[in-house]
């Protein structure tokens, strides 16, 4: 059976592809790039914004457009609207999160243990999904209840994979040069084991006992880091890159967001971050125009944000999300309102990715080849990622995708760094 993965949203939402990409194929399937070729499509579907909810009805409208049969829905949209999933045409399973973890199993029929006898190195998938970094699910679910947030409604209560089945997964990857570990609580991976963990246990037992060249950590609440975390970043496999989710710069609107940090905390945690890491990438997200935010805290929010001197960031206007507490709070701020904030904060956020840019011009890095384009007599365009994530272009005359090379950094491009490869 020939078979199209493809999925919204979250880098958790990628590993689980991923995963079922190795397992289809155990099975002796095919994975295709395009959904035309395709008898059966698996969709990720995301719910975190509206804007996630429609592109995941819009993926699955698209696969029917192109002829796919037979198509699998899964995911948070999916398994909150599993009525309006399964009326969506081509749909014939819509598989709730709770049982993903099983999804190839129980659509070939398998027992649960058939992947556990003869595992299948990673392959990147084809297509729309074809990343030469390996994403590995550390964990899932979310014991926050973080009042904008509705992902702890669809992925369920925070759970850790075992070390054991992480560190298996990663022995797997192949040829990939990065490993990006990934959950919707990250933070939290080792307190619900016995005994309990802590995630930088995890992150030094891959570090030991794995040789993948590049780890990289995904999404990471604050509240669940102290100073001596980031000893870890002594070992230079670790990309210097930190995803620090703050949501507000206003400690008002954190309280009404039930968020376990405040912008006091947040700076200092990013202060010793920076002590330890040097030329550490941080980045965050922020959200504009949650319920009754005013004028002054917005401006609070701003000026923090401006004060923190982040690499980038994501920016998201506020999208009230059906049986989340913050849809039920008063003072709902205009949609236009919204959009407003979330277009001043962009701004800032997109001069602050030159700044920051701007410091490595000059520079030689190394950086891991993500995507090539054939020139001709010329060569190939490359692109691709270095470690402190800065998005770097040049051209090379042979064929670099999945390899590390170093790189020097010569000036600002469009979307990210232009350089010239190296011997």
């Amino acid at each position: 059976m020939k078979i199209y993965l493809d999925s919204i949203g979250c880098r958790l939402n990628q590993a689980e592809i991923e995963r079922y990409a190795r397992q289809f194929r155990a099975a002796g399937h095919i994975l295709v790039a395009s959904p035309e070729q395709a008898d059966l499509a698996v969709v990720n579907t995301c719910t975190v914004t509206g804007e996630a909810a429609s592109d995941s009805r819009g993926k699955i409208r698209q696969l029917a457009r192109a002829g796919v049969e037979q198509i699998i829905a899964t995911g948070c949209w999916a398994s909150l609207n599993p009525e309006q999933a399964a009326g969506l045409p081509g749909v014939r399973h819509v598989i709730p999160n709770q049982a993903k973890d099983h999804l190839v199993n129980d659509l070939l029929n398998l027992p649960d243990e058939a992947f556990d006898l003869e595992p299948v190195e990673r392959q990147p998938v084809p297509g729309a999904r074809l990343r030469t970094r390996a994403f590995i699910k550390a964990q899932d679910g979310c014991d926050n209840f973080c009042t904008f947030c509705i992902t702890t409604l669809a992925r369920g209560a925070g759970r850790s994979r075992s070390m054991a089945e992480i560190l298996a997964d990663i022995r797997l990857v192949g040829e990939a040069q990065e490993v990006v570990l990934t959950g919707v609580h990250l933070g939290s991976w080792g307190q619900d084991l016995s005994p309990v963990r802590h995630l930088s246990h995890l992150v030094q037992a891959i570090l030991d006992e794995t040789d993948v060249p590049r780890l990289r950590l995904s999404s990471l609440e604050p509240w669940d880091l102290d100073e001596d975390f980031f000893s870890l970043w002594q070992n230079p496999r670790l990309c210097r890159h930190l995803h620090l989710p703050l949501q507000s710069g206003s400690a008002s609107v954190l309280r009404r967001m039930a968020r376990k940090t405040d912008p006091e905390h947040y700076a200092a945690l990013v202060d010793s971050a920076r002590s330890a890491i040097p030329d550490v990438a941080v980045t965050t997200d922020i959200i504009a125009g949650f319920p009754g935010e005013s004028e002054t805290e917005f401006a609070e929010s701003l000026a923090f944000v401006q004060a923190m001197d982040f690499a980038d960031g994501h920016v998201f206007t506020y999208s009230a999300r059906p049986g989340t507490a913050a849809a039920r709070l008063p003072g709902q701020v205009p949609y236009e309102l919204r959009k407003k904030r979330n277009a001043r904060m962009r701004e800032h956020f997109e001069q602050a990715r030159r700044q920051y840019q701007a410091r490595f011009v000059g520079q030689v890095l190394p950086v891991l080849w993500e995507s090539a384009t054939a020139l001709g007599p010329e060569g190939w365009e490359m692109s691709g990622l270095t470690g402190n994530y800065l998005r770097v272009n040049a051209r090379a005359s042979h064929h670099l995708w999945n390899r590390i090379t170093p790189v020097s950094l010569l000036g600002l491009a469009e979307n990210g760094l232009y350089g010239q490869i190296q011997p």
